[in-house]
């Protein structure tokens, strides 16, 4: 199984919102997926967590 993953810019665009509000949302939101670290600098949202999320509201 491949992974996909998304930056926070494309998680703003996907949301209509800005990258403090997808970084806001990480800080505060409990249910919001989890970013992982792929390399120093590179921080992205698996896109299976981010669409399971979506169907979940």
């Amino acid at each position: 199984m491949v992974n996909h993953y998304l930056s926070d810019t494309q998680l703003a665009q996907r949301f209509a919102v800005s990258r403090q509000t997808i970084w806001r949302w990480h800080r505060e939101r409990g249910d919001f997926p989890r970013a992982c670290s792929l390399s120093p600098g590179c921080t992205r949202w698996r896109l299976a967590e981010i669409e399971a999320w979506e169907q979940s509201r």
